[in-house]
């Protein structure tokens, strides 16, 4: 099935290298290209692609606001592009329900696999990069809800080990590895999770986990 994808980046040359990228991947279909944020938002709503690229920093709207806008509308996907420098904008669009985040300096290769990851509706999580953003902002004890707290009480066991292993940043297939169960297992565990917690993606799911302190 062709992936279709809506590249949204404020500057012309990053654009339309990435366009070019992907358009010579079998598979994946550009729909559309974004300059801005608003713009992003627009074509997101009127085109439903599969998975939006979105540049966290833009002109007129944000990636982070984008993000919020397009997840909210059940619009598509979001995968977030950003420099490490930039982990604040990052964990925003995160915890705005982006389903992941690449780094812009990545190889080809790396950049259509997480398209496909996304678009497959898991994570797109590097586990190098990922766990030190969310051990970087997401601190053992924030404050959470008495409602979302209520939904993790209604966790099963088993369930509550996935949540930890999704908060250490693990794949799927370590997650199967750690609890000794089938990886097809671990992803209906995980679906069921997002369900329960009414979270949208993942890795919103393992910032949960870090802000309750579950360990695995």
């Amino acid at each position: 099935m062709t992936i279709r994808v809506l590249v949204a980046e404020d500057q012309a040359a990053v654009r339309a290298a990435l366009v070019m990228i992907l358009r010579a991947e079998p598979g994946l279909e550009v729909v559309g290209q974004a300059a801005d944020g608003e713009e992003a938002v627009r074509l997101a709503l009127e085109l439903r692609p599969d998975v939006v690229l979105m540049d966290v920093q833009m002109p007129r709207l944000d990636g982070v606001s984008a993000t919020r806008q397009v997840v909210a509308a059940g619009a598509s996907q979001v995968l977030v592009l950003t420099t490490f420098d930039l982990d604040e904008y990052v964990y925003g669009a995160l915890r705005a329900g982006a389903a992941g985040f690449l780094l812009k300096d990545l190889e080809a290769d790396t950049l259509v696999e997480g398209i496909r990851t996304v678009a497959r509706g898991d994570g797109m999580l590097a586990p190098s990069v990922t766990r030190r953003l969310i051990g970087t902002f997401a601190r053992p004890g924030r404050v959470v809800g008495p409602e979302v707290r209520a939904a993790v009480d209604g966790l099963t066991p088993r369930e509550r080990e996935v949540l930890a292993c999704l908060g250490a940043g693990l794949s799927n297939g370590e997650i199967a590895g750690r609890l000794a169960m089938a990886e097809a297992t671990t992803k209906t565990h995980v679906s069921r999770i997002l369900a329960k917690l009414r979270l949208r993606s993942r890795v919103q799911a393992a910032i949960l986990a870090q802000d309750l302190g579950l360990m695995i």
